[in-house]
């Protein structure tokens, strides 16, 4: 697509699938193009998509260092535990917030319950790259229900502020660095102003048709779209049909990072140091679960 010449718009990214835990999920982020927007440094697009009775998502314990996971989703349900002993399901609305910081494993599945019967799943897996100095503290978990997060609504546009400050409200939900996570739900021809308080933002169109400055995105059948923004110029966001826009960005982090696998650091020294421990079995393990991944070589 030729973006018009005033476009706030720096780079357009269409997720790429890939199979998680017998489900399939679209990837916008990391890419060679763009490896982080702010300090989210994965994005991952989960359905929609239906699992059928009998079926459900199994993602097996896994280990993470140097980030935070978080987990959205606008349906379903999934089940997490890890290695700290925590036992959460998560459901539309809230938000599974777990820093890995020196080292932790954890799993998501569908419960017993959900598979019997077959259940809808939608949302967001993301990463947040964790500064320098917090690269190594201590794992840990945070579970923030639907009604914590406060809700913005006017004239057609329906917001929930996940992570940071904006529009003159805060989330309660506790970052590591300056984070901006919004989902917003836009009636047809409903506005939203983007404001320019954040040196790397993006918006990614989950679903519906949207016009930025002129150029027009559309996401149908859960094919979303990553858009990446110029810093410092705001913009209107138009909606051409009823659509969901998640709003997501933050300070650039301070230095490079290397992902491997399920790890990120800002040393490549302390990723080979992961590899080799869970390889040998030496992170910690979630209580009640007995399957292991092999290292991927």
């Amino acid at each position: 697509m030729t973006l018009a010449s005033n476009s706030p718009i720096d780079l357009i990214v269409v997720p790429k699938s890939h199979d998680v835990g017998g489900f399939e999920v679209r990837r916008a982020l990391p890419t060679a193009k763009r490896r982080m927007v702010g300090p989210f440094i994965f994005w991952d697009q989960m359905g929609p998509g239906y699992l059928p009775a009998g079926t459900g998502l199994d993602v097996r314990p896994h280990p993470h260092i140097g980030l935070s996971t978080v987990t959205y989703l606008t349906e379903g349900e999934i089940m997490h535990r890890d290695s700290v002993g925590s036992v959460q399901a998560i459901r539309p609305g809230a938000v599974n917030w777990m820093t890995a910081g020196k080292g932790i494993v954890h799993s998501e599945r569908t419960e017993a319950g959900l598979r019997a019967n077959g259940n809808h799943l939608a949302g967001i897996q993301s990463w947040v790259a964790l500064p320098q100095r917090f690269e190594e503290i201590e794992p840990g978990f945070s579970h923030y229900a639907a009604g914590e997060m406060p809700i913005i609504s006017d004239h057609g546009v329906w917001m929930r502020l996940i992570a940071g400050e904006l529009f003159g409200e805060a989330s309660p939900v506790r970052t590591l660095s300056e984070t901006i996570y919004m989902e917003m739900l836009l009636d047809a021809g409903a506005k939203v102003e983007i404001p320019a308080s954040h040196p790397e933002r993006a918006l990614y169109l989950f679903d519906g048709r949207i016009d930025i400055a002129g150029d027009v995105f559309t996401a149908e059948g859960g094919q979303g779209q990553l858009l990446v923004l110029r810093e410092g110029d705001a913009l209107t966001l138009k909606a051409e049909c009823a659509s969901r826009v998640l709003f997501l960005g933050g300070e650039p982090m301070d230095g490079p990072r290397y992902i491997y696998w399920n790890f990120v650091s800002s040393s490549k020294e302390r990723i080979e140091d992961a590899k080799s421990d869970w390889r040998n079995r030496k992170f910690p393990e979630v209580p009640g679960e007995t399957e292991f991944i092999p290292l991927p070589e």
